[in-house]
């Protein structure tokens, strides 16, 4: 008996400690919720394609990764599963990243209604700061419908939606500055898949980067990324960790 405790132990205190909501049992998100963690960090990416040398879920395990940082930052703070399925286009004539093998895309009216649901289901379980942070720029029209309608129903409620363009304005523009700062140049930056993303990946996770394909990215790449390399990511990792950090505190504020 006593050594099934001690080979339980490990897996009992991995599910006690971890900050994703996925990988707790109901009673330790309930206990979690009761002893403050009531802000839920729901990260959203998208399957597409990334070129040759970069794997289909960057966003997806980019999000997560980076969502999981600001919420051991924050401290009152878990991360909701990674939303893998957006809007990319429409199937019925393949163009942008759908021209490519392996983008998924759905609904626009699919897409806000898996947000308001979930976030519904957060504040169910007494979640009151429910924060959408999109790794993706193409639909940050959709997170900002989707948080406003349910605002307006939330209007004598405790809980908040945040659709937080911080986060993505971080990775957008305020990282691509700081490269440049350290003599990067735009051409190899790109807006998709260059070297602001790559380095970003080798950073976080460098098994979804083909490092042995970095000097022939092939098509579906807007950018360079030969010269990305994880000390570059890291600089982009903790900026945006420490302003998204800031503008959730700002929010919640708020509420």
């Amino acid at each position: 008996m006593f050594a099934l405790v001690l080979a339980l132990a490990p897996a009992i205190a991995s599910g006690a400690s971890t900050l994703r909501l996925e990988d707790m049992t109901t009673t330790e998100v309930r206990e979690a919720v009761d002893a403050g963690k009531t802000t839920i960090l729901v990260p959203i990416g998208g399957t597409e394609q990334n070129g040759s040398h970069m794997a289909l879920g960057k966003h997806n395990r980019r999000a997560t990764l980076l969502s999981e940082r600001i919420a051991r930052e924050l401290g009152n703070a878990l991360v909701a599963p990674a939303i893998a399925y957006v809007p990319e286009g429409s199937v019925d004539v393949a163009s942008g990243h759908l021209r490519y093998a392996g983008t998924i895309t759905i609904p626009a009216d699919a897409f806000i209604g898996t947000l308001e649901g979930a976030a519904r289901s957060f504040r169910l379980h007494g979640f009151r700061d429910i924060v959408f942070l999109g790794d993706h720029g193409g639909y940050r029209r959709e997170i900002a419908s989707a948080t406003q309608r349910l605002n307006r129903r939330w209007t004598s409620d405790a809980a908040r939606a945040h659709a937080l363009p911080e986060y993505y304005r971080i990775v957008e523009a305020d990282y691509p500055k700081l490269l440049r700062a350290r003599g990067v140049s735009d051409s190899e930056i790109g807006l998709h898949a260059g070297l602001a993303d790559t380095a970003l990946m080798l950073a976080l996770d460098p098994a979804y980067v083909r490092s042995d394909l970095m000097r022939m990215p092939g098509p579906g790449v807007n950018g360079d990324p030969r010269r990305a390399t994880p000390e570059l990511g890291t600089l982009g990792v903790d900026l945006i960790v420490s302003h998204t950090v800031d503008a959730i505190r700002k929010a919640a504020s708020r509420r």
